[in-house]
């Protein structure tokens, strides 16, 4: 028994060794196994000195458990105690991976593959692993040699003898040993197969950049071919059996065994994926590539290395592929396919791991890695250095070569290798596959010890892995961006930097279609030593990016100088920018957008405060609601002198809500980094219809109020009313629509009604006028078409006219355009009596007689055959085509003729409530009343879409290439799918119109 006293100096030693188990190792040390050395102080500051002593003094007493005889077991302990690299590497080895300490307690006389400590060994290479697996003839033997293999590698990193780098290489050739021996393995079981084809296996991915992992699938692509290159039956035979060698090879190496698994081979990268032939000729695989490969596979292609089989054969597909690599960067919308895959990566991460994702995590390895492998493709095409397989060694080649800065790319190194240590050390204790950093403090500090932090382990790991994440977010938009801002501006001379050329080519790869005008405009914005150009050079790298993000990044840049030769010497302005986090990016997102926006942004760029998180006075881009609106605009045009001061003043605040709602669609629509573009579709159309209704509506009484103050004080000899019509009264109003309006009034008592009338048609020509007004402000047209007798009749009447004309002379076409009446400005009493006048008119009772469903029938045809222009697809036409904004609206107000006494839902302007009143009605099913939704709300996003793009109205999708490209940006499809959009538009149309024709026409 150990003494009291000697327990516990043992005890507070082992504490101070930084054992957190320091009764069960003391427990350890008393017993047999140790009983030779454990007194002996090195051994004690040996276990010290690993990441995890308790763990290595458990390996260790279970390895010398594990010796076949006392004899062994006494070499062992000796050996341990007169060998300091054995004794630095065995429980280096042991205290980090529990996985390879099971492993010596299978095979305890694999510590002696840890005995020679000479310089040859130091760093074995390809052939050293290949004699190290020499002897493995089935799948068992062959895991246990490479296991033997993987310890030595995984004692020269846990003692420091290889740094990251190199461990990741040894792997990869370690892998490469363990393909090959997999290969002859499976040829030996099938010598028949194997002499009558050739087989070449190309590694992809980490193993082919030699940059592997300790656990990670091994991603390969098999080339085959007939042994004498015959063609037919010879061929495909020599196919089929190089298949059938190829899967034994697989199987080898990813089934598990007694002795577990090696790893998963994965032939996923092949072309056309799992669907594809396992094996391929090489003129299969040109043919591919040449003719259906994605911007990702050529991607993928770049660490493509012939490693086992046939070495020519394999040296042929790499010379054959290699020169449809470096034209990658040609492709059409080429680094906006490269940034889809990374954020489609990011996207499929699960919320509860994204923050602990080392690998595919925002500022984690994957964004190193795409960043370079992107910068290769663009500029390897004429620069062969930078034509390497390794992240490292290609991102020297590009600092290098000036195309990115020596101390971005010295960090970005530090970064990644810091992470990829972290990601060996996670692997290596249980040899599994993993990307997370975990959550348990004993396997943080565990790593944190394993990483040389000492002093307080989970903390410093935490704080170290926080700085370094953040370094890669930081620097990964930068390195494409940075370099271009330092070759105009010149402000280090020093520093090698991109040539015109090289600089006029990544602008190209990155979507700018005018990279001479693009250099202007970054040379005017960042040259110079002033502040405002050193928070442009700060502002621009992640500016640019979103840029590119758009359909139109050369508007995007242009904008953005515009807007800042404006507001530059503006000191709020690249505050703003630099300090709130949404506004730079909202802006970016609302320049690149389309013509709009940015036109309502030029005529008052002081509106860049509504993008910013607390949006200044006006609140950020939520829109404001009608009563706020009213309030503002009649406060401005009562401090007005004159009616056109107070219609101007309104106008203003017309066009800053436009942006302010403009603004808040793009954003919603394209997303940010912080928020992705998940809004619902009907979301963003309903606070658009309902914003810009606001707006109008507070606008038009503004304007009653400046021109009834401007020409009769306080009071006008007639109450006034305005009445909307349309989308204006259904509060679906588009960014580019008139306001359909009906104007009423009565005349005060004591006041002859030819006055009041007099004064009424004063007030609404005055109005119009001063809505139209050429300004910097957008004109507002108010058109009263909808009144009775149309454009013949009287532009304003009596509620006593109205009565009397819709009593004896209302058609049904005037009946259904009151379906949508309500009042929006003046005097409120007689608003609600006109709606009480015409609520039997568009509600009858009993519904509608069947000539006037034959009627509404017949005037719907007339107007679809009249009104869609000639040589326009009426398929497209959101309007009036088929499946689109008539259809559904003319579908849905047919019900509310029909049943809206009966059923109070229906009695609602808005078209979207009505459809779903008529859905709970039973009217309309489910089913239906969804695919008439779905095709409204897409045709309204259409429409808007087109005006923010174009900066003018329009029905239909636009012919130019690129206006149409951002209209597909708005709905959400990306780069190249403007094709899947118009499919997608005239599939959503079609389903609408067989609903139409089942409830509009054959009921």
């Amino acid at each position: 028994m150990t003494a009291p006293g000697r327990r516990s100096s043992t005890f507070t030693r082992l504490l101070r060794h930084g054992f957190t188990e320091a009764s069960a190792a003391e427990r350890l040390l008393d017993g047999p196994e140790l009983a030779p050395i454990r007194n002996d102080p090195v051994l004690l500051e040996a276990l010290g000195a690993t990441a995890d002593p308790d763990l290595a003094l458990r390996g260790l007493v279970r390895l010398l458990e594990a010796q076949p005889s006392p004899t062994a077991r006494r070499e062992l302990l000796d050996t341990l105690i007169a060998a300091k690299p054995l004794r630095d590497r065995l429980l280096g080895v042991l205290g980090a991976s529990a996985a390879l300490g099971d492993h010596l307690a299978r095979h305890s006389g694999d510590w002696h593959a840890l005995v020679t400590y000479e310089p040859r060994d130091l760093h074995p290479g390809l052939e050293e692993f290949e004699r190290g697996l020499a002897e493995a003839e089935d799948p068992v033997s062959l895991r246990v040699a490479y296991r033997r293999c993987l310890l030595s590698i995984a004692a020269r990193d846990v003692c420091g003898t290889t740094g990251v780098a190199e461990t990741a290489a040894e792997l990869a050739d370690l892998a490469t040993a363990t393909l090959r021996a997999a290969l002859r393995i499976a040829c030996a079981a099938a010598p028949d197969d194997a002499a009558l084809c050739r087989l070449a296996v190309i590694a992809m991915g980490k193993c082919g950049g030699h940059e592997l992992n300790y656990v990670s699938d091994v991603d390969v692509i098999f080339v085959g071919e007939a042994v004498e290159g015959g063609e037919g039956g010879d061929e495909q035979a020599a196919l089929r059996a190089a298949t059938r060698l190829a899967s034994h090879m697989m199987r080898i190496c990813s089934e598990t065994t007694v002795e577990g698994s090696i790893w998963p081979v994965d032939a996923n990268l092949r072309p056309e994926g799992r669907n594809g032939p396992l094996v391929r000729t090489l003129s299969s695989h040109v043919a591919y590539y040449q003719r259906w490969a994605k911007t990702w596979e050529f991607q993928a292609l770049l660490k493509a290395r012939p490693v086992a089989g046939d070495a020519e054969l394999g040296a042929r597909y790499v010379a054959a592929l290699d020169p449809l690599v470096w034209q990658a960067a040609e492709r059409e919308n080429f680094v906006a396919d490269v940034q889809k895959m990374r954020r489609r990566v990011v996207e499929n991460i699960p919320v509860s791991e994204v923050e602990r994702e080392l690998k595919l995590g925002p500022g984690g390895l994957r964004d190193v890695e795409f960043a370079v492998q992107l910068l290769q493709l663009v500029h390897g095409r004429t620069d062969a250095s930078l034509r390497s397989g390794t992240t490292l060694d290609a991102l020297l080649a590009l600092a290098a070569g000036g195309y990115v800065g020596r101390a971005d790319a010295v960090q970005l190194g530090e970064s990644y290798r810091f992470l990829r240590l972290l990601e060996h050390r996670i692997q290596l204790f249980r040899l599994r596959r993993t990307h997370l950093l975990p959550e348990d403090e004993a396997d943080l500090r565990r790593l944190g010890r394993s990483m040389g932090l000492r002093a307080d382990p989970v903390a410093e790991l935490t704080r170290e892995w926080k700085r370094h994440t953040g370094v890669v977010r930081r620097l990964h938009e930068k390195l494409f961006y940075r370099p271009l801002l330092d070759a105009v501006a010149q402000l280090a001379p020093g520093e090698a930097r991109l040539s015109p050329e090289a600089a006029r080519e990544r602008l190209v790869a990155l979507g700018y279609a005018d990279p001479a005008a693009a250099l202007r405009h970054l040379e005017a914005l960042a040259s110079g030593v002033t502040r405002k150009a050193a928070i442009q050079r700060t502002l621009l790298p992640v500016l640019l990016g979103w840029f590119a993000d758009s359909a139109d990044p050369d508007a995007g840049l242009l904008n953005f100088r515009k807007v800042s030769d404006a507001l530059g010497k503006t000191p709020w302005y690249l505050r703003l920018l630099r300090d709130e986090g949404a506004a730079a990016e909202n802006l970016a997102r609302v320049l690149s957008a389309g013509r709009l926006a940015p036109d309502l942004l030029m005529r008052a760029p002081e509106a860049v405060a509504l993008l910013g998180d607390g949006g200044g006075d006006g609140g950020g881009l939520e829109p404001r609601g009608r009563a706020q609106l009213e309030q503002e605009v009649l406060a401005a045009v009562g401090r007005a002198e004159s009616a056109e001061q107070g219609v101007t003043a309104a106008r203003g605040v017309r066009r800053r809500e436009l942006f302010r709602t403009a603004a808040a669609d793009i954003v919603g629509s394209y997303g940010t980094e912080a928020q992705p573009a998940e809004a619902d579709q009907g979301a963003l159309v309903d606070l658009v219809g309902g914003a810009v209704s606001d707006l109008t509506a507070a606008t038009l009484a503004g304007t009653l109020r400046a021109v009834v103050r401007g020409g009769w004080g306080d009071t006008l000899p007639t109450r006034f009313a305005i009445i909307g019509m349309g989308r204006f009264g259904g509060h679906e109003l588009g960014y580019g629509s008139d306001a359909d309006v009906l104007f009423v009034h009565e005349p005060r008592e004591g006041v002859e009604e030819r006055e009041a009338a007099e004064a009424a048609n004063r007030v609404v020509a005055e109005m119009r006028r001063l809505l139209q007004i050429p300004s910097a402000d957008p004109a507002l047209l108010v058109d009263a078409d909808l009144r009775p007798e149309g454009k013949s009749g009287p532009l304003v009447r009596t509620l006593t006219s109205y009565e009397a004309y819709y009593r004896r002379w209302s058609l049904v076409w005037e009946s259904q355009a009151l379906l949508r009446a309500e009042p929006v400005a003046g005097d409120e009493d007689l608003g609600r009596r006109f709606m009480e006048l015409i609520d039997p008119l568009r509600y009858p009772w009993g519904g509608l007689g069947e000539d006037a469903v034959r009627e509404i029938r017949r005037l719907k045809a007339r107007m679809e055959a009249e009104r869609v222009p000639r040589g326009m697809d009426p398929k497209l036409h959101t309007k009036l085509g088929p499946g689109g904004l008539s259809d559904v609206e003319w579908t849905v107000q047919l019900l509310q003729m029909r049943h809206g006494a009966e059923v109070a839902g229906l009695r609602t302007t808005r078209t979207r409530e009505a459809l779903a009143a008529a859905r709970g009605a039973g009217l309309v099913s489910e089913e239906d009343a969804a695919t008439l939704d779905e095709a409204w709300v897409l045709a309204t996003r259409v429409r808007n879409a087109v005006m923010l793009v174009r900066g003018r109205a329009g029905d239909t999708f636009p012919s130019e290439p690129r206006e149409l490209a951002a209209v597909g940006r708005y709905l959400g499809y990306g780069p190249g799918h403007v094709g899947d959009m118009l499919d997608a538009y005239r599939r959503t149309a079609r389903r609408a119109r067989g609903v139409v024709e089942e409830l509009f026409y054959a009921t």
